[in-house]
């Protein structure tokens, strides 16, 4: 028996040819968390994702990281930042591949202890926004 889990006529792209088929947010009932759904195009080589919600003031009130990504469908749940998030809010999300000679003899390992910095030689392949409200007060539920 064969099982195929992948649409035959979905080929899977090239790094620079990857992009986001949508972005949607939706605020659960209690106001505090926000399940992302992301959606790419499927790809030939793992893709990283950086996904930040801002508030109406911009600043920043939860944010995720994917390294890797190993599906082109992909569902999440982040809680914001603050005692009572209310009102207007935006999801954004970078598509990157890490450039293949970002290795250099002075990018030495950095001592246990000390913050890692991800490299900055990055390929950006494709952006998204998508707002969502939520009420100043939420249901229970």
């Amino acid at each position: 028996m064969d099982i195929f889990f992948q649409d035959p006529t979905d080929i899977p792209l090239p790094p620079d040819e990857v992009n986001i088929r949508e972005l949607r947010a939706e605020p659960y009932p209690d106001g505090r968390r926000v399940r992302i759904i992301l959606e790419i195009t499927p790809f030939q080589k793992r893709p990283n994702c950086e996904i930040i919600v801002t508030n109406e003031n911009g600043e920043v009130v939860a944010s995720l990281s994917i390294i890797e990504s190993i599906d082109a469908k992909m569902d999440f749940t982040v809680h914001l930042k603050g005692e009572k998030p209310a009102g207007k809010f935006s999801v954004s999300t970078d598509i990157y591949y890490y450039e293949d000679d970002q290795t250099s003899e002075d990018e030495a390992p950095k001592p246990e202890g000390e913050a890692h910095q991800l490299p900055s030689k990055v390929n950006l392949v494709d952006q998204r926004q998508a707002t969502f409200e939520i009420s100043s007060q939420p249901s229970s539920g």
